[in-house]
C-alpha cells in the first residue's frame, strides 16, 4: 500500500525513499490535524464575534490581537528558550484543546440566551477571536519551526508541498463537515462545533509522540544542526540565556528576514481588505449558526481549491523552475486579483475572489516561504520565525483593519456609495505599489536562498 500510494504522490511531489516518505506522512497527519482545526475555528471566530459583538467591530478585533500577540509572542519565545521543541509541540495542543472545550460551554450559555449580559458577551466575543488568532500564529508557527529543524533541504523540497497536501486535506474536510454542523441537526448553537474541535486539537499530542517514537534518528538531524549544537555549546560556556526580544533583534539584523517579512505582510494586507468586504456581504445575509455554515464551506472550498492546486502539480513551479519562480508568481496574481476587486461588487464574486487568493497562497506561496527557513539558524527557526509570522501575517491585517475602518466615516462623509467608491480608490492606490514592491522582495529572496542551498551555506 505504501508503496503504490509513493508512486501516485511521484508525479506531484517527486521521489521518495521509503523511510523518508513514512516520515512525511507522518508529519503531515499531525499537520493535517492542525490545519484542519484552525480552518474550522476560523468561520467559527468571525461568526461568533459577529454575534456577541457585530460586523462592523471585526477590525477593531483585528487591532486588538495584534496588541495582545506583542506579548503572547514574547512569552512563546521564552518557552522556546526553556523546553524542547517536542514539548513545545505537546504543551501546546493541551493548552489549546482544553480552552477550546471551556469556550464551547461558554459560547452555548449565551448563544442559547442561558445568560445574557451584553458587557460580557461583548469581552467574550473579544477574548474568543484573539484566542484564535494566537492558534494560528502559534501552533502553526512552532509545527514549521519542528518541520525545519528536522528537515534537509533536499528533500523538503519533496516533503513540505506533501505535508503542505495533507493538510490542505484536513483543510477540506473539517470546516464544513464540523463548523456546519449545528445548523444540519437543527441547533442554534455552536457548542458541538467546537467540543469536537477541542478534542480534535489534545489528539495532536499522541501523534507527535508517535511520530519522535517511530521516525529513524537520521531522518531527524536538521541542514544547520551541526552548527547550532556547536553555537549552544558555546553559549552554555559563557552562560548565554536566550531573551525574549532576540528573535526581535534576529529579524532586523538581516535583509533575507526582512524580505520574507514583507512577503507575509503584503500578501495579508491586501487580502485583509478583500476579507473585510466579503465578510460584510455574507454577514448581511446570513446569521447565527447559518452564518458559521456558510463560512465554514467558504474554508473548505479554499483549502479543497488548494488541495487540487498542489495535486495537479502547482508545486512543481518550485521544483522545476526554483523558489524564486513560485515566489514572484504570487504578486502577479494578487494584483490581479486587486484589479478585479476595484471592478466588481457581489457576494459570489467576493466568496471566489477569496478562495483563489487563499487556495494559491497555501498551494504555491506558503510551502515555497517555509523553505526559506532551511538555510537558517536555529534561533531563525523558533525566534525570528515567531516573529515573521505573527507580525509579518497579524500586523500587516492590522494594517489593513486600519484602511477597513475608513469605510464607514467615508460613508458617512460622502454616502454609502461614495464613500465605498473612494473606499476602493484608496484599497488600490496602495495595494498596487505594494504588489510591485512584493515581486522585487520575492525576486531576492529566490536568489539568496539558491545560493545559500548551491554553497551549503547558511543565510543567517
Amino acid at each position: 500500500m505504501i508503496n503504490l500510494f509513493m508512486k501516485l504522490c511521484k508525479f506531484n511531489f517527486g521521489n521518495f525513499e521509503e523511510p523518508e516518505f513514512r516520515k512525511f506522512l507522518r508529519m503531515g497527519l499531525v499537520f493535517m490535524i492542525i490545519v484542519g482545526c484552525y480552518w474550522t475555528l476560523r468561520p467559527l471566530k468571525d461568526a461568533i464575534f459577529i454575534h456577541f459583538v457585530g460586523k462592523l467591530y471585526l477590525p477593531y478585533a483585528k487591532t486588538v490581537s495584534v496588541l495582545l500577540l506583542l506579548p503572547l509572542v514574547a512569552f512563546y519565545t521564552k518557552l522556546v528558550g526553556l523546553y524542547s521543541k517536542e514539548k513545545m509541540l505537546m504543551m501546546l495542543p493541551v493548552f489549546y484543546g482544553i480552552s477550546i472545550l471551556v469556550f464551547s460551554v461558554v459560547v452555548f450559555l449565551f448563544q442559547a440566551q442561558i445568560f445574557t449580559n451584553d458587557m460580557i458577551s461583548c469581552a467574550v466575543g473579544y477574548i474568543w477571536y484573539f484566542f484564535v488568532e494566537s492558534f494560528g500564529s502559534v501552533v502553526i508557527a512552532l509545527f514549521w519551526a519542528f518541520a525545519a529543524d528536522v528537515t534537509d533541504p533536499k528533500t523538503a523540497k519533496r516533503g513540505f508541498p506533501l505535508i503542505y497536501a495533507l493538510g490542505q486535506l484536513g483543510g477540506v474536510i473539517l470546516p464544513y463537515s464540523v463548523g456546519s454542523l449545528p445548523q444540519r441537526l437543527g441547533l442554534t448553537t455552536d457548542f458541538v462545533s467546537l467540543l469536537i474541535l477541542g478534542f480534535l486539537v489534545v489528539l495532536v499530542v499522541p501523534l507527535v509522540k508517535r511520530f519522535l517514537r517511530v521516525t529513524p534518528k537520521e531522518l531527524l538531524i536538521s541542514f544547520a544542526h551541526a552548527e547550532d549544537e556547536s553555537k549552544k555549546k558555546k553559549e552554555e560556556k559563557k552562560g548565554k540565556k536566550p531573551g525574549f526580544t532576540e528573535g526581535l533583534k534576529l529579524l532586523f539584523s538581516h535583509k533575507y528576514l526582512i524580505g520574507i517579512f514583507a512577503a507575509n505582510f503584503i500578501f495579508e494586507f491586501i487580502v485583509t481588505i478583500f476579507d473585510f468586504s466579503f465578510k460584510l456581504a455574507a454577514s448581511d445575509m446570513y446569521q447565527g449558526v447559518a452564518l458559521s455554515s456558510y463560512l465554514s464551506l467558504y474554508g473548505s472550498s479554499v483549502n479543497t481549491v488548494a488541495l487540487l492546486c498542489l495535486l495537479l502539480g502547482v508545486s512543481n513551479v518550485t521544483k522545476l523552475l526554483g523558489v524564486g519562480a513560485a515566489l514572484a508568481t504570487m504578486p502577479i496574481i494578487l494584483g490581479a486579483a486587486l484589479l478585479g476587486f476595484l471592478a466588481m461588487d457581489s457576494l459570489n464574486f467576493l466568496f471566489v475572489l477569496m478562495v483563489g487568493s487563499k487556495a494559491i497562497n497555501y498551494a504555491l506561496n506558503g510551502p515555497s516561504l517555509k523553505q526559506l527557513y532551511i538555510p537558517t539558524t536555529k534561533d531563525v527557526h523558533f525566534k525570528a520565525q515567531a516573529w515573521i509570522e505573527t507580525f509579518g501575517s497579524r500586523a500587516s491585517k492590522e494594517a489593513g483593519s486600519l484602511v477597513n475602518m475608513l469605510m464607514k466615516p467615508l460613508q458617512t462623509a460622502f454616502g454609502e456609495v461614495a464613500g465605498k467608491a473612494h473606499f476602493l480608490t484608496l484599497g488600490g492606490a496602495i495595494g498596487f505599489p505594494l504588489v510591485v514592491l512584493w515581486f522585487v522582495v520575492a525576486i531576492y529572496l529566490g536568489k539568496t536562498f539558491k545560493k545559500a542551498v548551491d554553497e551549503n551555506k547558511v543565510v543567517c
